[in-house]
């Protein structure tokens, strides 16, 4: 009966929309905001016939980000916001712009968001770039690049979360993961030919002696910012606190979402839809399950992927879009956290569309490669989702705060040599 009801009010709306759109335009009456409100008093008399169900959600969202991403997130974002503060972005993004630029033709301020973005996950790249964004260090077009293809989903979520506690094999990690990044990789550059004639400029151009432009705009960092450690650390957690509990509540409001639209019945027809467009190709249709849930929040969708009676390469290829895809509960931190600035999010959702396709050909290429089944790897026990909660590593930070360190350190040595060689040669060449 929700189900119909549903239907009917879309039918309504788009009916709406054809015969009343001038009349709405001529009083003033923004039709997106009245369709918005149509959807929220919906949402409103679902909550009102189904408490249980809107509790259920709100309590799993709620457990989901204090036990997982308030812990995993906020040392990370701690971090962004002191070595922003203490200049060591722009440092980087004068050091390292010879090399993001030709590669990514992003600013080398974009190093820092690769090295965050694919250390912690989402939401922490869009975070950086719209701070980014908000200083000058980048123009719209490139923050909108840099976006696109810097939000990951968290390695150690990929690693011990999906392989381990929903498969039960910590070798199929590796084709995950690998997929996951090989395919933003190769978005990021695609993408550097997007809008390639942008003619914005931020003035950070890098020409000549990178090296000492970079030591001498770290320095001039510290001469403008007057704010003693205690109060740089005092902000920094209090802005990281209050980034988090924007990301909380999306979280519960998401989470609350699907189980009403669960409850209804949109997500069985969602999926048989899919099933009746892709299952020619020879996919199971039970998969589509999991990709309609994925659509909406991506720990859900990979769960129920991992526990469909498909064969696993079919489930590793879902699994890959629905992290690629990332669900519309991140989609809504991220607009959130740039709604202050003139990045738009259109370039960022079709990236995602694309990085999904990209990540489910890369699946099926590596699966081919490596050739998991006659390795045995399918032949592991599977693990149950109790043992993905209660995981020891599964929430813990020194693996993040490693593999941050190590990415960033690399980078700068690797500008550094470079800009080293460079010095190198031009005295040889002029000598």
């Amino acid at each position: 009966m929700y189900m119909i009801m549903f239907m009917l009010s879309i039918c309504t709306a788009v009916i709406f929309r054809h015969f009343f759109s001038r009349a709405l335009t001529k009083y003033g009456i923004s039709y997106s905001k009245l369709l918005w409100a149509v959807c929220v008093i919906f949402f409103i008399i679902n909550m009102i016939l189904n408490p249980k169900v809107v509790f259920d959600g709100a309590n799993m969202g709620l457990k989901a980000w204090w036990d997982i991403v308030f812990p995993s997130l906020l040392p990370f974002f701690i971090a962004s916001e002191l070595l922003m503060s203490l200049g060591i972005v722009h440092f980087m993004g004068i050091l390292l712009e010879p090399i993001m630029r030709p590669i990514f033709n992003v600013p080398g301020s974009g190093s820092f968001v690769m090295v965050v973005g694919y250390s912690s996950g989402f939401p922490i790249g869009s975070m950086i770039t719209a701070k980014l964004r908000r200083k000058g260090m980048c123009t719209r077009v490139e923050a909108e690049r840099l976006m696109s293809f810097t939000n990951n989903s968290s390695p150690l979520f990929m690693l011990v979360a999906v392989s381990v506690g929903m498969f039960g094999n910590p070798k199929l990690g590796v084709l995950i993961a690998g997929a996951h990044y090989l395919a933003n990789l190769t978005l990021g550059l695609m993408l550097r030919f997007y809008r390639k004639n942008d003619r914005e400029r931020t003035g950070n151009e890098v020409q000549g002696q990178v090296l000492r432009r970079a030591v001498n705009e770290l320095s001039l960092i510290h001469k403008e910012d007057k704010r003693p450690l205690g109060k740089l650390m005092g902000d920094a957690i209090s802005n990281s606190v209050t980034t988090l509990l924007k990301i909380g509540g999306f979280m519960i409001l998401f989470a609350v979402i699907i189980r009403l639209l669960t409850n209804i019945g949109f997500i069985s027809t969602a999926s048989n839809f899919l099933a009746f467009v892709f299952s020619p190709l020879g996919f199971e249709p039970e998969i589509f399950t999991a990709v309609a849930s994925g659509f909406f929040e991506m720990t859900i969708g990979t769960k129920l992927a991992s526990e469909t009676a498909a064969p696993l390469l079919q489930q590793l290829m879902a699994v890959s879009v629905i992290l690629a895809w990332s669900g519309l509960s991140i989609h809504a931190q991220i607009a959130s956290l740039i709604a202050d600035t003139d990045i738009r999010i259109y370039p960022f959702l079709l990236a995602r569309i694309c990085h999904s396709c990209l990540a489910a050909v890369f699946t099926f290429l590596i699966w081919k490669c490596l050739d998991p089944v006659s390795a045995g790897w399918s032949d592991l026990p599977t693990l149950t989702s109790d043992t993905m909660l209660t995981s020891s590593c599964w929430i813990n930070n020194w693996f993040f705060l490693k593999l941050f360190l190590i990415n960033m350190l690399l980078l700068i040595t690797v500008g550094i040599i470079y800009q080293l060689l460079i010095s190198v040669y031009n005295k040889l060449k002029f000598n």
